[in-house]
């Protein structure tokens, strides 16, 4: 009798070890800040969701290792004032151009590139091939810099309107406000099919300055987690081409 009491309660023992051991591991909490703009297909904020390319990218990658993600959307300026001051884990996006007199002195970890992008003028379509001298006021996202334009503007030359608005900056643009739309391709010619249901109403000028670079995963509490989307990256090449295709979050940028 009591020999049958030591092995069942060495059964039971042993079922809950193996239970306890197939059991998930409760998945680590990650705060990832990102902008609350409008900027599809790579990434937007509205009515309390975050969607896009990046939301697409992002939760795929955590699923695969055991993340679970919190999106905190921010504007773009205290979205900068969030990763210095350790308030979020992760930020997207991010490059290493971006607020850099404010990220002297912090060590900012940057993922891998993530999308290819071009950040240009787009014009109305009788405005393509103007002159440098002929463009004399530029739409932007608030919070957003026009690095190529940043000496004229500074000598007064270029004028900046600024708008909180996506879809309202390119309609400003195509109303004649102002002589283009400084942003990133990709997001101009999928707002202006999508959103404004507007194709071809903007046109990117190549002539006019522009930049070509990447949006970065970064962080600085957390750079072992980039290392870890670093190597998920490069064993998911195909997946990542895919979901890039879907979304045509490079389309214009070749």
């Amino acid at each position: 009798m009591m020999f049958n009491r030591m092995f069942s309660s060495l059964t039971m023992g042993l079922l809950c070890a193996l239970l306890l051991t197939a059991l998930p591991a409760r998945a680590q909490t990650l705060t990832v800040g990102v902008e609350s703009s409008q900027y599809l297909p790579a990434y937007s904020y509205e009515n309390g969701e975050y969607t896009g390319f990046a939301r697409a990218l992002l939760d795929a990658f955590a699923q695969d290792k055991g993340y679970r993600l919190e999106y905190k959307a921010l504007p773009v300026v205290r979205l900068f004032s969030e990763l210095l001051a350790g308030n979020i884990d992760l930020k997207f996006p991010d490059n290493a151009m971006w607020s850099a007199s404010q990220k002297a002195g912090h060590d900012v970890v940057y993922s891998v590139p993530v999308i290819a992008y071009v950040d240009g003028v787009s014009v109305v379509p009788a405005s393509k091939g103007m002159t440098l001298e002929a463009v004399r006021s530029l739409g932007l996202m608030r919070g957003f810099t026009a690095w190529d334009w940043q000496d004229r503007i500074t000598a007064g030359t270029v004028s900046l309107h600024e708008n909180n608005s996506f879809p309202a900056l390119l309609e400003t643009t195509i109303a004649g406000r102002n002589n283009g739309a400084y942003a990133n391709v990709a997001v101009v010619n999928h707002q202006l099919e999508h959103v404004l249901r507007k194709p071809g109403a903007l046109v990117f000028d190549p002539s006019l300055p522009h930049t070509r670079s990447h949006y970065h995963l970064s962080s600085i509490k957390r750079p072992e987690v980039i290392a870890a989307f670093n190597a998920w990256m490069a064993a998911n090449p195909d997946r990542v081409a895919r979901m890039k295709a879907e979304f045509q979050v490079e389309k214009g940028v070749e």
